[in-house]
């Protein structure tokens, strides 16, 4: 049983969501961590959604968005008055009370809950009693998961050169608030994190997967189905993807890029247009030259402190899922190259197709979708589209005034009707 060391903030309904006499259902709260294949295992569920209910998973929400919300709610992440983003406040409550709506078992998903403080984390868990709970958490060696983190800090509008980040991550390892002064460690200190979410929970309830090293990405679903329970055969992955990298050309120019946009250009705007077009969909898409590896001199650090982990995860009685010799990084065996060593010409090259392939994409954005005039559909579909507008108009409404009880109460009652087809309670 869950049990309160807290009692400021709001919790949710809980029981009241159950049906008298029903079983509670098992409820797995993916937690992250960043970098370790999150977005590949959500899309993988989204994708699959009638098919895991089916098997008697339900996902809560509408689609991933609903989880990431929640998951601001509950870390209590500001939000800027500009930002168009609708407001998440009580997000978390309407997820939660949708999970334990489940027949047999649910799923949220969203690698910044890692980012919780020890409030918050219990205010997760406690808001989703009387379900079995369960924590899943993965996991990745630290010579690969480095390289990824700070790439990531590049493409949320980072300035800081590789070397030097890695020396302020390095610097503060011994810290006991070093969750508190580095993001690094924020999402990536493992057995605090663990034991931060796992209180009053048994340990065979906490599920550490861990990546698999260099093969498919379909092991890594494998891991995460037999978690769940559930058959991974009938599981189409064919559209699941992970998030995508950058090469260190790419890396290089984004981060100096970085250094030269001005201040008021708004964080939500780099978000939406330069991590997502620029980023993601233009230089992740060039071929990588080569990958970014840690500094010779980092090796032997960044072996102990996944030494460190392995012990402390071995020792545990948490449920392991893989290999925890997969933690252990390997050597390098190409030459180091750092960031900073790109040639000019080759970087001059990243900025010049960086360059020609936003103005295109702006082009076709701004003008080209206006001059193009969508052919008109018959009386299905335009009823069809007359219905998406009054649904999308309607929800963002319901989500702006969902800091009232009664409208977040109100809107588990609309998805319960619009996904009745789900495996939940009515």
């Amino acid at each position: 049983m869950l049990t309160s060391r807290y009692t400021a903030g709001p919790v949710g309904a809980g029981g009241k969501n159950r049906v008298a006499g029903a079983r509670p259902p098992r409820i797995y709260v993916h937690i992250g961590e960043p970098k370790t294949g999150t977005t590949f295992l959500q899309h993988a569920m989204w994708n699959n959604r009638t098919r895991l209910a089916s098997q008697g998973v339900l996902l809560p929400g509408y689609s991933h968005r609903d989880h990431s919300r929640a998951g601001r709610d509950l870390r209590q992440a500001p939000r800027v008055a500009a930002d168009p983003a609708e407001p998440w406040l009580g997000e978390w409550d309407i997820l939660t009370r949708q999970a334990l709506r489940a027949r047999k078992a649910a799923v949220i998903s969203s690698e910044l809950l890692v980012a919780c403080d020890d409030r918050q984390a219990d205010r997760g868990a406690r808001s989703l009693h009387p379900a079995e709970l369960h924590v899943v958490l993965t996991v990745r060696d630290f010579a690969t998961l480095l390289p990824a983190e700070w790439q990531e800090t590049v493409k949320c509008r980072g300035t800081v050169p590789w070397e030097e980040w890695l020396d302020g991550v390095i610097g503060i390892e011994s810290a006991a608030d070093r969750r508190r002064r580095s993001w690094f460690w924020k999402v990536h200190d493992t057995l605090a994190i663990i034991d931060m979410w796992s209180h009053d929970i048994p340990p065979e309830h906490v599920h550490v997967i861990t990546m698999p090293r260099q093969s498919s990405a379909d092991t890594l679903w494998v891991r995460f189905a037999s978690v769940l329970g559930i058959d991974s055969v009938n599981i189409d992955l064919t559209r699941a993807y992970a998030n995508s990298s950058l090469g260190l050309l790419e890396t290089e120019f984004l981060r100096r890029m970085n250094e030269a946009l001005p201040e008021g250009v708004p964080d939500w705007f780099y978000t939406r247009s330069i991590k997502q077009n620029l980023a993601h969909d233009i230089l992740g898409a060039r071929p990588r030259q080569a990958r970014l590896i840690l500094p010779p001199a980092r090796e032997a650090w960044a072996r102990e402190q996944s030494e460190i982990l392995v012990a402390g995860l071995r020792d545990s009685k948490y449920d392991i899922v893989g290999d925890l010799g997969e933690l252990l990084p390997r050597p390098a065996t190409e030459p180091y190259i750092g960031p900073a060593d790109q040639p000019t010409e080759q970087l001059l090259d990243a900025a010049v197709h960086a360059a020609a392939a936003m103005a295109d994409r702006y082009y076709r954005e701004m003008y080209l979708a206006a001059w193009q005039q969508p052919r008109q559909g018959g009386p299905r579909q335009m009823v069809n589209q007359l219905k998406q507008v009054i649904r999308s108009r309607i929800g963002r409404v319901l989500r702006k005034a969902s800091h009232r009880p009664v409208i977040r109460r109100l809107r588990v009652v609309i998805w319960c009707v619009l996904t009745r087809g789900a495996q939940h309670r009515p």
